[in-house]
């Protein structure tokens, strides 16, 4: 059985976070989307726990938990900030647990290192990453701990703000209890097969979404082929790479990731690497050094060219989200608007899913329920032919479909900025 995994999200109970992320928007849009297990998210905010362990029913002994249909995994998100090498470290870490009881354990464990459960649902600790891991394997090794959006500048373990060069350097003696790694919205698995000491690692990909609507949801998120969905199939899939059991990621193209190219939000300006070299990394209008981006940052710790696939990868596939695709033909500008919401529903009552629509359903058989332009960006989504204009440091991607020159444009020129492309 094939089964669609995201297992990265938050609560409304989590800063920056819409209101509308609880239980039932989950379960409600994650079957539009065509997710199966959706992670819980934030499980040690106490009004969030709460609602898990009152709200989520055992699935057959299976270490998932199921709510109006739709099977949910225990997960959260921790943020560890820490001096290591006279530096200030900021990594986050995803926690997969098989058990309410684990998690009551977890939590109990977090509130000696001195951690304010009820502040944010994205738990801040004061710990190291080791230390971290050494608590969580001693409740409980089955317990899941991987790196989260590991390039990410700010809070990914291999950034450019406050990471590591390795994941070695990070985890240090406990790096063996770390199995996967997320590749986040801003890289991919391609650009991660670049470094030869990530080879050893599974790389998982999520959405981390702030909000359920299907643009977000799911954006990003795994594909399993299972004989039983329980946690411990899953995980193990993970821990040992297994290709029957892991099919593929599904990844938004790394440009619409937010932090994909090196630029400066404030002067609107963002930079392939080369242009960012070349110029000390200081932003050209205000002279004060850029964000690094994901792109740049690989290309500083890779030791592979571009284009290099190893053995035993997991594969992935590159998909904008349907309703990406739709506002760009109705030429819409919010994804709120009530003809973006019609066609999307039009097309997932009459074939299930957005994932169905996506990956599965033929030319003809789309055309029969929706427009013919709309029906060309699916197949040329579903091709990988969708181009991006790069995001930066916190600004989303911007896709130009079909618009070949603005790419090559944006390429050339040091100072460009979406707002020059509007």
């Amino acid at each position: 059985m094939k089964v669609f995994a995201d297992l990265h999200i938050h609560s409304k109970y989590a800063r920056a976070t819409s209101d509308k992320m609880d239980l039932e928007n989950l379960a409600r849009y994650g079957k539009f989307k065509g997710i199966d297990i959706i992670g819980t998210g934030d499980f040690s905010h106490p009004k969030w726990f709460d609602e898990i362990r009152n709200k989520l029913k055992p699935l057959d002994n299976s270490g998932l938990y199921e709510y109006e249909e739709m099977k949910f995994m225990l997960t959260t998100e921790i943020n560890t900030i820490y001096q290591q090498g006279n530096q200030t470290r900021k990594v986050h870490h995803v926690l997969h647990v098989p058990s309410i009881e684990a998690v009551e354990q977890i939590n109990e464990e977090f509130k000696k290192m001195g951690g304010d459960l009820g502040t944010d649902g994205r738990l801040m600790l004061s710990k190291s990453s080791p230390e971290i891991v050494e608590t969580l394997i001693g409740i409980s090794d089955d317990i899941l701990i991987v790196p989260a959006h590991i390039w990410t500048p700010w809070f990914g373990c291999l950034g450019s703000k406050s990471g590591f060069d390795s994941i070695e350097e990070c985890y240090q003696d406990q790096a063996k209890h770390i199995h996967a790694l997320e590749t986040g919205l801003s890289s991919d698995p391609e650009m991660n097969w670049r470094l030869s000491n990530l080879d050893k690692f599974c790389l998982l990909s999520n959405s981390d979404s702030h909000s359920p609507w299907p643009w977000r949801l799911g954006r990003e998120c795994n594909a399993f082929e299972l004989t039983k969905i329980s946690y411990h199939e899953i995980i193990s899939a993970i821990k040992e790479k297994d290709g029957k059991k892991f099919l593929f990621t599904i990844e938004v193209d790394p440009a619409y990731g937010k932090y994909h190219w090196t630029g400066h939000r404030k002067c609107g300006v963002q930079m392939s690497p080369k242009q960012a070299i070349r110029r000390n990394n200081l932003c050209p209008k205000c002279g004060r050094k850029l964000t690094i981006g994901v792109e740049q940052r690989v290309e500083e710790l890779s030791d592979r060219p571009e284009g290099f696939i190893p053995k035993d990868n997991i594969p992935f596939k590159k998909l904008m989200p349907l309703s990406e695709l739709i506002k760009t033909v109705t030429g819409i500008k919010s994804f709120y608007a009530k003809t973006i919401w019609k066609k999307y529903n039009d097309l997932v009552k009459n074939f299930d899913n957005e994932f169905n629509v996506l990956l599965e359903v033929s030319r003809k058989d789309l055309e029969k329920v929706t427009d013919k332009k709309l029906v060309d960006l699916i197949m040329l989504n579903r091709k990988q032919k969708i181009q991006i204009i790069p995001g930066y440091d916190g600004v989303y991607g911007k896709p130009v479909f079909g618009e070949n020159e603005k790419i090559k444009e944006i390429k050339d020129l040091d100072q460009k900025s979406l707002s020059d492309f509007n």
